[in-house]
């Protein structure tokens, strides 16, 4: 699987999209990760990991907590891929 299939399948679950959504805003904690999902901590480090192996996020330990950071840059192919259709949207031929 290349890059851009990582980061497809990666963004493709809800639940991995909404955390996106939360660390664009900033850094988080894996519990405040969590809350909004109402899932349990195994469960949203699974889906943690999956972000971490698309290179969407990292994730860094401070003492006992473990802190996630966004990687904006992660998504440029991605988003080169998807203005191509943009383009063809706006003026199709």
């Amino acid at each position: 699987m290349n890059g851009l299939d990582h980061t497809f399948a990666a963004i493709a679950d809800p639940i991995r999209r909404g955390i996106l959504s939360q660390l664009l805003r900033h850094d988080a904690k894996v519990t405040e990760l969590a809350k909004p999902f109402g899932i349990s901590l195994p469960a949203i480090s699974r889906h943690l990991r999956v972000l971490e192996n698309a290179g969407l996020i990292v994730r860094e330990k401070k003492g006992r907590e473990h802190q996630c950071r966004l990687i904006p840059k992660s998504m440029d192919e991605a988003a080169k891929w998807l203005a191509l259709f943009q383009q063809m949207i706006k003026s199709p031929g």
